[in-house]
Order: structure tokens, then sequence, then C-alpha cells
């Protein structure tokens, strides 16, 4: 057996999905992204932690190429990033975004926002995508929703929809840009819910988030970020009870105390 032919059997069977190497980013003097290195596996819950500005919503945007990076790689499912074209739009479609704001067409209903990436990307008939798109509305909790548009809907809904949008094109991987930081209090924990049980289900998951709460109980592992760089990794139970860095323990002695 050739040394080729092992070594693409073992990326078949790790189940690594999202794969950065050595991912370097500026903005202009700013080196926001420094040597990332991070794998994601098939079902694994990732939730991205930090102070603001340490370059976790850039890392997380890096992922589905809305920015594009310096040097190093990014590969999805074993395939690297594509540049841009039909086949990007077809890795956008595999990789699910839910930003920080809704980003939800405010012309077309809830129904419709579901239905056009199927229609558009995945080329499904009509009547199917707005099967699907019930179905997901329903498991967000929205279903009744439906013919509503967006600017009728509390944050908390809008963010529900714009998940099941996100699913509605069963993506290999779900990206969370902190989700729930333009919420009202009372309305993060309607869209945390419905994280939890698509974690529970075995979605792919890297979340950028502030809500310890859910790293701590959904996480498979926390990945905590300052300055650019990945400081440390730890599953949620040694992280919260035992961080390893300074920086960790300083920013954690920040946020749990207050």
């Amino acid at each position: 057996m050739t040394e080729v032919s092992v070594a693409k059997e073992e990326v078949a069977s790790t189940g690594d999905l999202v794969v950065l190497k050595n991912v370097n980013k500026h903005f202009g003097a700013l080196h926001v992204l420094q040597d990332i290195e991070l794998t994601i596996t098939r079902g694994e819950v990732v939730v991205v932690i930090g102070p603001s500005g340490s370059g976790k919503s850039t890392l997380c945007r890096t992922i589905n190429r809305l920015e594009t990076i310096d040097a190093g790689a990014i590969t999805i499912d074993g395939k690297p990033l594509p540049q841009e074209g039909k086949e990007l739009a077809r890795l956008r479609a595999d990789v699910g975004m839910v930003f920080q704001s809704f980003n939800l067409f405010s012309h077309k209903t809830v129904l419709e926002n579901v239905m056009l990436g199927q229609i558009k990307v995945r080329k499904t008939e009509k009547a199917k995508a707005e099967e699907k798109a019930r179905a997901l509305l329903d498991r967000v909790g929205v279903g009744t929703q439906a013919d509503k548009y967006p600017a009728q809907l509390s944050g908390g809904q809008q963010q529900r929809v714009a998940i099941a949008r996100a699913l509605a094109m069963d993506p290999k991987v779900m990206l969370f840009d902190e989700p729930t930081s333009a919420l009202d209090p009372e309305m993060i924990n309607e869209v945390l819910e419905v994280m939890q049980q698509l974690a529970r289900d075995g979605m792919t998951m890297i979340v950028v988030t502030h809500e310890m709460g859910f790293a701590r109980s959904a996480a498979n592992r926390v990945v905590f970020m300052a300055d650019g760089r990945i400081v440390e990794e730890a599953t949620p139970d040694q992280f919260f009870s035992n961080p390893r860095s300074d920086r960790a323990k300083d920013f954690l002695s920040k946020i749990l105390h207050h």
C-alpha cells in the first residue's frame, strides 16, 4: 500500500470535518488570526470564547470564506475552500451560518426566507422546499409565524428562523457567530434551547458566544482565544474548573464573578 492511499484512508476514517492549518489573517497592520491550528470532527460542538477583539468572529467567518485568509489552509470535509462562483455558493450551503444580526430578507415572508436557498442553490422543487421549511420552522418553534414578515417577529423568533433557514440546506456544519448578543435577555434562552437541541441531535457546530452556561452544557470542547491566538483548548469541565493559562484565568475571573 502506498503512503498516499494510507493517508487517504486515515482522513476518511477520522471524521475530521473542518481543519484549519496555520491560518493567518491581517486587517492592515492588525494580525487578527495568528497561526491558528484547529480540527473539528463530525458531530462535535466546539464553543469559541475569549475577550472582545480576540479574533473569534473572524475565525468563524473564514470558515465559510466571508473573510479570506492571508496564509495557511482551511478544508471542509477534505476539500479546500473554493475561491468564488458556484463552488463557493455550494460551500456556503454546506456550511450553515447564523449571525449576530439575523440577516433575513425583510421583503419575504418567514416561509419564503427558509425556502429560498433550497430552491436557488439546492434546486429543490417548490412543494418539497415548502414542506421542509414548514417542518423546520416547527422544529425551532416558530411554525405559526410562517406567513409573517421578519419585522413582525421578535428578535428571538427571527434568530430561530435564521437557524431554520441554515438547516434547510442540510449543512455539514453550522457556524454561530454570537447568535444571542443582539437579543434582549428574555429571548436568549429560546435561541440557546434550539441550539442545545441541535447539539443533542449530533449537528457539528462551531459557536462563538459569551454564553458560558451554553459552553458548559453543550460543548464537547472549549477553545479559548486571546490576541488572535488559540491560547488553550479543553473540555468544558477542565476549562471552567481548572484553566491552564493566565489569560484564561484572568478572563474567567472577570466574567464569572460579576
